[in-house]
């Protein structure tokens, strides 16, 4: 058995492990990768990010296009080819995964292809039994499909979200269990596709994590579709015929029962550490299965960090990519600064898309801090109405005190790019008036946000007129 000794040993290439290990590099010689999935480049570029936006934003265009008479287009007929498309989606994504592999390659790391699991505090173990000892580690192994104990979902054939990504053609119809960023991101794309969709959400609003009016812009909007949408349920039992996978769930007090040929399991993802043998190195785990870390990305064991999926708490790419930058700085005594989550930018990709950046009106409830809140409606603004992109509003938060934008919500068109004007604001601590400032130019989606500040900033003026 052969035995190597390293100043960092990063166990995961993903995205959080490859910026941990680029960031180490900069201070240690000694750097290795160590990753034994089937294919190289981590799950954002191979089955995550990459692939499904590419195919969500071919479904977006294809569904202007079946709606051209809104437009005044005569468009006689659009359709899905999907074996285009997968092909589409293979080549823009394997320029991304080619990129990527070639850095894991390149000789500034010892990259090797292969699980590995802890042995002792400073050593793990690969599958051909290789030793390698290492001063530091980072734990960037990602996640895995959950598969919960819903009564009879193992005895029927079931499509995670990667085959959903590999699909080359349409399914004729297909339940979707969950109501998640990845249920509903692609419940849409398969309905825009030409899938009958029946969406199955357990809680009382798809996208539980994001506002309850936010949530209702979307389960509109996905009706408006013909998304066949179920909210508030309970899942009493799923069994298979000749013909279709059978969904039996209580809904409103009553028994409902689906039917279709293809059942979409998208009940979220689960921290994928069960081969690391994380017991002997005692690292902790929390309730939830993430690995515990503190402000610096330590696990229980000082010697060894987390970054990314594996250890939350937000399971969002860039944030990952944070850190790995983190947990490597801080590993080789590099200057650095903490990750601000108050600062936290979410999106997501449904159409129309959701964005939050900051603290929401729950988080200034609970910290007792005063604030403005301010609302203005797609609906009424002039360039949605004229790209019939009605659905939705912007929202932003300032404190009482000063004025400082310290969060803001954007459910609607574009909503992803739009966001990027306030996650400025907020991290730069800027306030309402110093926003207005700028030259918003009409007529845009952006200068929707000056409706909301304006009103942030008279109620300033009209408090201090009146004190």
């Amino acid at each position: 058995m052969m035995s190597e000794h390293y100043d960092f040993i990063v166990i995961g290439g993903g995205s959080g492990g490859y910026a941990g290990a680029r960031t180490a590099r900069e201070k240690y010689k000694k750097v290795a990768i160590v990753d034994g999935a089937d294919k190289l480049a981590g799950l954002c570029i191979l089955r995550g990010c990459m692939p499904s936006k590419t195919v969500i934003y071919a479904a977006e265009v294809l569904h202007h296009a079946r709606h051209g008479k809104q437009f005044g287009l005569n468009i006689p007929q659009a359709q899905a080819d999907m074996e285009m498309l997968q092909a589409r989606k293979e080549k823009v994504i394997g320029e991304f995964a080619n990129y990527r592999v070639e850095e894991l390659e390149s000789d500034r790391f010892n990259l090797y292809r292969s699980n590995a699991r802890f042995i002792d505090e400073k050593t793990i173990i690969l599958d051909d039994g290789t030793k390698l000892s290492g001063d530091n580690f980072l734990i960037a192994t990602g996640s895995i499909i959950n598969h919960p104990p819903v009564p009879g979902l193992d005895s029927v054939p079931t499509l995670t979200s990667d085959e959903v990504l590999e699909l080359n053609s349409v399914p004729e119809s297909i339940i979707v269990l969950g109501g998640g960023v990845v249920a509903c991101e692609l419940t849409q794309y398969l309905n825009r596709v030409g899938s009958k969709v029946i969406m199955i959400q357990r809680s009382g609003h798809i996208l539980k994590e994001s506002s309850s009016k936010a949530a209702t812009v979307i389960e509109q909007a996905f009706r408006d579709e013909g998304i066949e949408l179920y909210t508030d349920t309970k899942i009493e039992k799923i069994s298979r015929d000749e013909d279709s996978i059978q969904v039996t769930f209580s809904h409103g007090g009553q028994e409902v029962i689906c039917k279709a040929a293809q059942l979409f399991n998208s009940l979220g993802r689960i921290p994928n550490t069960s081969g690391l043998a994380l017991e002997n190195v005692r690292i902790d785990l929390l309730s939830s299965g993430h690995i515990k870390i503190n402000a610096n990305q330590q696990t229980s064991n000082a010697r060894v960090y987390a970054a990314g999926d594996c250890c939350g708490p937000h399971e969002i790419v860039h944030v990952a990519i944070m850190q790995g930058e983190l947990a490597a700085k801080h590993a080789s005594g590099q200057n650095y600064n903490s990750i601000n989550y108050d600062h936290l930018l979410k999106i997501i990709f449904t159409d129309p898309q959701v964005a939050t950046v900051g603290l929401s009106d729950e988080d200034l409830i609970n910290r007792n801090i005063d604030y403005l809140s301010a609302e203005f409606p797609f609906n009424d603004h002039g360039k949605s109405i004229l790209m019939e992109a009605k659905y939705g509003y912007v929202k932003v938060l300032a404190r009482k005190s000063d004025g400082c934008v310290v969060g803001a919500e954007c459910v609607g068109k574009d909503a992803g790019e739009l966001i990027h004007s306030l996650a400025v604001a907020v991290s730069l601590e800027a306030t309402a008036s110093d926003l207005l400032k700028t030259h918003w130019y009409h007529p845009t989606l952006s200068e929707i946000w000056t409706y909301p500040l304006e009103e942030i900033v008279e109620t300033l003026n009209d408090a201090v007129l009146n004190s």
